[in-house]
């Protein structure tokens, strides 16, 4: 019990506690753009927890981090804009697009090392930025307005600043929790073993490739989960979130939070 009391721990507490408690401060101080300032820091927490997983835990120093909260969003925004609006439709597809363009990039940058793994991630997500760019049915660079949030049949109104806030802050814990328990698998230590020393992991009969890249697709599907939550946040998408100064963003936060442990992003 006595490993559990310290002061990390009491921080991480405490940090719960307040984040819990923002929507009734907010209401009370009667400030609801506080609420929405702390709705944007939650999901920009979950984008870089899940960049955590794979430069903190896994040694891939991703450059291109932003281009799956792009993809999320824009999931999000262009099915709206045809006018499909259930949030059932919307966020697996947002999901899916997002596992799908981290499975291409992690499949051929994985073969790279040191620099030439971050220019190339920083070269997939500067293509995704240019596509964006192009899309003139979706605003091209101007962005893409949403003008109705994801629909889930009332189960939660997207609409409603409480209920979204705690959706997103259940994403994010769901996320701590979810890379907690990857971490401390047998997967999880193969990842980090990898990261030690790749050249021991794959002797003793480990494929290092494709450890990295389960661990690369898990970290994109999360932050693409992330611009799904944004789009919605915002009611805006635009191929400025998937610059690669959004990625440096990211990489500060991780970095400076303290890359390899679970709440410091």
């Amino acid at each position: 019990m006595s490993a559990w009391l310290n002061l990390r721990n009491a921080f991480v507490v405490a940090l719960v506690v307040m984040l819990a408690l923002v929507p009734v401060y907010a209401t009370l101080i009667g400030n609801y753009f506080l609420m929405s300032l702390f709705t944007r820091i939650v999901i920009l927490a979950m984008a870089a927890v899940s960049l955590n997983l794979i430069m903190g835990f896994g040694g891939m120093v991703s450059f291109g981090h932003a281009a799956y909260l792009g993809i999320g969003g824009y999931s999000i925004g262009i099915l709206a804009k045809e006018g499909i609006n259930s949030g059932f439709l919307q966020w697996p597809l947002a999901l899916a697009m997002s596992a799908l363009f981290a499975l291409a990039v992690g499949a051929l940058s994985l073969r790279t090392r040191g620099v030439y793994f971050i220019m190339i991630t920083l070269a997939f997500a500067q293509m995704a930025y240019y596509v964006a760019s192009g899309l003139a049915r979706y605003g091209g660079d101007d962005g893409l307005t949403i003008y109705k949030r994801s629909d889930f049949a009332g189960l939660v109104n997207l609409s409603n600043r409480v209920q979204f806030y705690y959706l997103c802050l259940f994403c994010l814990f769901g996320g701590v929790y979810l890379i907690w328990r990857i971490i401390n698998s047998r997967f999880g230590m193969v990842v980090q073993g990898v990261r030690s020393n790749e050249q021991r992991m794959q002797a003793i009969g480990f494929h290092a490739n494709r450890y990295r890249l389960v661990c690369f697709v898990i970290s994109g599907t999360i932050c693409g989960l992330a611009g799904a939550l944004l789009a919605n946040n915002t009611d805006f998408i635009s191929p400025a979130g998937m610059y690669w100064t959004r990625s440096g963003e990211l990489m500060v936060m991780v970095v400076f939070g303290g890359m390899g442990s679970l709440f410091g992003p």
